[in-house]
């Protein structure tokens, strides 16, 4: 294990990675009704479905975060060791 402080973009994946598997499951959920001929569910079931991309984008933001915060602490030791 990393002894490393988490940055704060680690956050945004981890939020990202749990509301993608959610929404996931949404999709799941929503969809095997119609495969299997049953009643379909309400649409606020189809709205959950949203979250797995809103997962993906809360994912690719924790991303940037990290890359972004990397390079400040990359150009700040460079400074510094100039």
């Amino acid at each position: 294990m990393s002894s490393q402080s988490a940055d704060r973009g680690d956050v945004y994946v981890k939020a990202g990675a749990v509301v993608f598997g959610l929404g996931a499951l949404a999709t799941l959920v929503t969809f095997v009704p119609l495969f299997l001929h049953l009643t379909p569910l309400p649409t606020a079931a189809y709205w959950l479905s949203m979250l797995m991309p809103a997962g993906f984008l809360l994912a690719l933001t924790g991303l940037y975060v990290n890359a972004r915060d990397q390079r400040r602490r990359l150009e700040s030791a460079e400074a510094v060791g100039s």
